[in-house]
């Protein structure tokens, strides 16, 4: 029996699958035509269901180690006691997306959870190659710690979360904060994380049914690492996949659908971690693709998805 997507993701995919069934994929290398692809589709996915009033939002800067000012935006609830909080990056390849994109998905966490969180405007590739992203992403984990009292916020209680690109930025985070032996991370939640640069070689049984392809990564990956993507040289930082010693890492929540190029590498990192003797929760979605969460908002999966990351949330 062959994969197929789930029935209720096909039927919210099917208007989107015949626009993208008449359009010329982007040509690998092509990062402009990328992003006027997907930042609209990404605008409009996070604005599709209702954005909590309960939520409010300010922005914050810091300073990066090089001088340039990084935009956060802080996420709270009306009410929420003093306790946990969460730094997040956004997906987008590395190469493109917003903090203004992400306004809808990180409210709902935060109005669900109770949960106040701290969205990174980090710097994209390949203006800015790697390791300047995860410098930003490093900022802005001590800049939070830094101002945690006044934020309410427990310094023991802070997690990381991102999706796709963002999920590897977390997770590189994770080792960062190990190598320099601080801030402390409670906990790394990560959503279909993009972990190695060596995922090149297509899957067959998965590739009728992607929305984030082998020649994105093609592409994102030496915007994010230059010549070296693919070589000996990348640093764990860059791609978690390449880790190899996993001890004493944050306890992690990882998930991936079944249909996602980053299946292999993100099943596989679940291991590695569970093998340092991290605690782990792995979910493996039958039948659904990347970021299939905002789009088929309304299927089982994605409501049984979003339930799991709101309850780890609030275990921080």
């Amino acid at each position: 029996m062959a994969l197929s997507l789930d029935p209720e993701i096909a039927q919210a995919l099917a208007p989107m699958a015949g626009a993208m069934a008449d359009a010329t994929p982007p040509a690998v290398g092509d990062i402009a035509a990328r992003r006027a692809m997907w930042e609209p589709i990404i605008g409009a996915a996070g604005t599709a269901q209702p954005i909590p009033d309960d939520v409010k939002t300010s922005e914050h800067h810091t300073t990066a180690d090089d001088g340039a000012r990084i935009t956060m935006r802080w996420y709270t609830k009306d009410g929420a006691a003093p306790g946990p909080a969460v730094l997040f990056f956004h997906g987008g390849g590395y190469i493109f997306g917003h903090i203004d994109l992400f306004d809808g998905p990180v409210s709902r966490y935060v109005s669900a959870s109770g949960v106040p969180m701290l969205s990174v405007e980090y710097r994209r590739a390949p203006e800015h190659p790697f390791p300047t992203p995860l410098e930003d992403a490093y900022s802005a984990l001590r800049w939070l710690h830094a101002h945690a009292a006044e934020l309410g916020v427990d310094r023991d209680r802070i997690g990381v979360m991102g999706d796709s690109a963002g999920g590897g930025m977390a997770a590189g985070l994770t080792i960062l904060a190990r190598e320099r032996g601080d801030p402390k991370i409670a906990r790394q939640i990560l959503i279909m994380p993009m972990l190695d640069d060596r995922t090149t070689t297509p899957d067959p049984h998965i590739a009728p049914h992607l929305l984030w392809s082998y020649d994105d990564s093609l592409t994102a990956w030496p915007a994010l690492l230059g010549e070296a993507a693919g070589g000996p040289g990348v640093p764990a930082t860059a791609a978690p996949a390449r880790l190899e010693d996993a001890t004493g890492l944050p306890p992690a929540y990882i998930e991936v659908g079944q249909l996602d190029v980053f299946r292999d590498e993100d099943a596989a990192y679940a291991t590695k971690l569970s093998r340092a003797g991290v605690p782990v929760e792995f979910h493996l979605h039958p039948g659904a693709p990347h970021e299939f969460d905002s789009i088929a908002f309304t299927s089982d999966v994605a409501r049984r998805a979003i339930t799991d990351r709101i309850r780890v949330l609030k275990s921080i």
